[in-house]
């Protein structure tokens, strides 16, 4: 394990951030609604044990950006546009 995310969609950009980097991570479910069970333990995020460190290194960076970034866009969020 690589990540728990606490939520499922949090779980799905991780797991698109890390495919787009080349990192297989195996699929949440099978594409129907997912298992509830996890909303009190977390989800895990899974990779090879060779591509786990680097799987760590993008998930810790995209952490440390994410909070400067729009959750939808994920451009860089001006932080004087609320200053009216």
């Amino acid at each position: 394990m690589v990540y728990t995310a606490g939520s499922w969609i949090e779980a799905v950009v991780v797991r698109g951030l890390l495919e787009s980097a080349g990192i297989e991570s195996p699929a949440l479910g099978d594409g129907n609604l997912p298992d509830l069970t996890p909303i009190f333990s977390g989800i895990e995020i899974y990779t090879l044990e060779s591509q786990a460190v680097r799987a760590r290194e993008l998930i810790a960076e995209h952490l440390r950006t994410a909070d400067d970034l729009d959750e939808v866009s994920g451009e860089p969020v001006d932080d004087d546009r609320f200053d009216d």
